[in-house]
């Protein structure tokens, strides 16, 4: 693997494995400030993030595993999924019943979780090598992925066109613009399942990093993680992240919404556009940054995380051993008129961009 010696971001490509007779790549995006990100072409997967801490130590910050044997195991519809890293649709979260309505037509879509839909179904965008072409520009450098979703995949109407574009910029800005099309009415909610962990993946759990949440309302769920009713506030509630709290502090509080999902996988409602969420590692000093131009964002405390699980750097991941800030809409959206919509019709293009910025604090 070549990486040419300059000020400016640049991107490399390796070979990472095979799956049967198709080859899978790795590409390294690196910035003069220090940070690399590696992106597979197999599911869009951030496999691995490094970033200087405080005192200049290199850590990689983000959940995977070591080889593409891992990402294979994981994607088998028997398997426990984890999704690291992944690039998630046709739609991101809970989906009610495994089918929604359209213009009077019900879909029916493949069941991958108590019944429900989660995650684009049985084999979701995550399963796919998707087309990639490497690509710099005046500050940054990155990779451009391309998908081709047949109509009827996983139930879902209307054969859609993805892009989705990673690109890491010299001001420790990992972007990720999402664009789709398609040709019958359809819902599309696109994000990435990355699982941070600031103070370097497999050093333990997450519970101590501050996080920030720019959102005065989430949205309560019912048995099956699916919403119920509308949104609530967050005042007065172990959901209340608007000032920096330690993701543990509360985590362990008897609220009903938290033995429900045994922690934190709820969606909050965005105030809005812009800035949507932080977190703070104080040992290591790193600072994560989430923008978005999504409503939602769904963070995940890594609650069904088990020691079965080894990830690259050798060691296991146990319970909260990670976090994700998934940015998209609502779960759910097809079967609630009152939600955001993500109906995407003919003629219209799905757009929307998340920035990941790494910082010192």
């Amino acid at each position: 693997m070549h990486r040419s010696d300059t000020a400016t971001p640049t991107v490399s490509r390796e070979l990472f494995g095979r799956i049967g007779d198709t080859d899978v790549h790795r590409f390294e995006l690196t910035n003069p400030g220090g940070v690399t990100a590696r992106i597979l072409d197999l599911g869009g997967v951030v496999q691995s993030l490094e970033a200087p801490g405080r005192d200049g130590e290199l850590e990689n910050v983000v959940l995977g595993f070591p080889t593409l044997d891992g990402y294979v195991a994981n994607n088998r519809p028997d398997a426990s999924r984890v999704f690291f890293g992944a690039l998630i649709g046709r739609y991101a979260n809970r989906i009610g019943g495994a089918r929604f309505t359209l213009d009077g037509v019900e879909h029916h879509l493949s069941a991958n979780e108590n019944g429900n839909s989660l995650h684009g179904g049985v084999a979701g965008f995550d399963t796919h090598v998707w087309q990639a072409t490497p690509f710099t520009d005046a500050d940054g450098a990155g990779v451009r992925l391309s998908h081709v979703s047949p109509d009827g995949d996983q139930g879902f109407p209307g054969r859609v066109a993805v892009a989705v574009t990673y690109r890491l910029d010299a001001r420790n800005r990992l972007s990720i613009g999402y664009r789709a099309e398609t040709d019958a009415p359809t819902v599309v909610n696109l994000t990435n399942h990355t699982y941070w962990n600031l103070a370097g993946e497999g050093s333990g759990d997450v519970h101590d990093h501050l996080l920030t949440i720019r959102a005065g309302s989430y949205c309560p769920v019912d048995g099956a993680l699916i919403p119920a009713g509308l949104p609530e506030p967050v005042g007065g509630t172990p959901f209340d992240f608007r000032e920096p709290t330690p993701i543990g502090a509360r985590i362990a509080v008897p609220h009903p919404q938290l033995l429900l999902g045994h922690g934190y996988d709820h969606n909050w409602a965005l105030d809005e556009p812009g800035f949507a969420a932080r977190a703070h590692d104080l040992g290591s000093g790193r600072v994560l940054t989430v923008w978005t131009t999504q409503p939602g964002l769904q963070f995940y405390s890594g609650n069904f995380l088990s020691p079965e699980l080894v990830g690259t750097s050798g060691r296991p991941y146990r319970r909260g051993a990670g976090f994700a800030l998934e940015a998209q809409h609502f779960p759910n959206s097809p079967n609630r008129p009152d939600f955001p919509s993500t109906v995407l019709r003919p003629g219209q293009t799905y757009e929307h961009e998340t920035v990941y910025e790494l910082s010192i604090g």
